[in-house]
């Protein structure tokens, strides 16, 4: 620990509070920032998180480390012989429930696949955290964000991470929910006046190439969403932008590309340092002031 953040410690204690980003495989880099605040010592007074940010914010918020997760990542979604026997333990009995439970092509169904690959230290009900935790939703048809904080923490999660056209959508009391990342990308304003600093991890990245060859179909749909949410979290910026905003290398990843994880934390492993001392400087002026 350096020393601007032993001098913030000792002096007032500043409380921190977390923005985890939606991105999909991308969202694996927040396993760095989880870690770097481990051996900060410094426990966030508040997590708000969209999509796969969510996910890994539940794991912070239910008291996992980010070497917990980091093992638990790699030993489910980074090996595709345990996606399979994890999906396939899932599998439909008769086709009467393969039709009725969403087995459909495109159209899987979150809420029976999400908790195959949670912890089981993640409780099913949000009162059971040990942090509290925000995780963001998009009303389908309300055209606005939900923000979920009580009751099915399971369903909340599902919801969040409900990926138009991979995933159905899931129902909250009733409403049609998708991804919490199609409103809210990266839910920093959640946490505004929650905690002296707030950090804010983008994952939503944007479309990797040399700029003149035309992309697929595949990758111009997903850069398009990309580009559609980092003019959500530009115009968030300028309203009330967070005190330390992270923007791991995330771009040459694809959202699904979960079996790549090794090497989405590797090249994402600098944000570690890059968060410890935006700390230090953001500690020390919180001090000085």
């Amino acid at each position: 620990m350096t020393q601007g953040l032993e001098t913030a410690k000792k002096s007032a204690d500043p409380t921190v509070a977390v923005a985890f980003g939606g991105g999909g495989a991308r969202g694996l880099a927040h396993i760095h920032v989880i870690e770097a605040l481990d051996e900060l010592g410094i426990r966030p007074v508040a997590i708000a998180g969209s999509s796969i940010g969510a996910i890994m914010g539940a794991g912070m918020a239910a008291g996992l480390t980010g070497a917990e997760i980091r093992d638990h990542t790699m030993a489910t979604v980074g090996r595709r012989k345990e996606i399979v026997n994890r999906l396939w333990s899932l599998r439909p009995s008769s086709f009467t429930q393969a039709v009725t439970k969403g087995f459909r092509v495109g159209q899987l169904s979150i809420e029976r696949i999400l908790p195959a690959f949670l912890p089981d230290s993640v409780p099913k009900d949000f009162a059971d955290l040990k942090l509290p935790l925000k995780v963001m939703t998009t009303d389908y048809y309300g055209q606005t964000e939900r923000v979920c904080q009580s009751g099915d923490l399971h369903q909340a999660l599902a919801a969040s991470a409900a990926l138009p056209a991979v995933f159905k959508p899931v129902r909250i009391d009733g409403r049609v929910m998708i991804d919490g990342g199609i409103y809210n990308p990266v839910p920093f304003d959640h946490l505004t006046g929650l905690a002296d600093i707030v950090i804010a991890v983008d994952v939503v990245g944007g479309p990797d190439g040399d700029g003149e060859t035309m992309p697929s179909w595949r990758d111009s749909l997903f850069g398009a969403s990309q580009l559609m949410m980092q003019s959500i979290i530009t115009m968030k910026m300028k309203a009330h932008p967070p005190d330390i905003l992270l923007r791991p290398e995330v771009n040459r990843f694809r959202v699904m590309d979960f079996l790549k994880a090794q090497e989405v934390l590797a090249t994402t492993a600098p944000v570690k340092d890059q968060l410890k001392t935006a700390l230090d400087a953001a500690l020390e002026a919180k001090s000085r002031a």
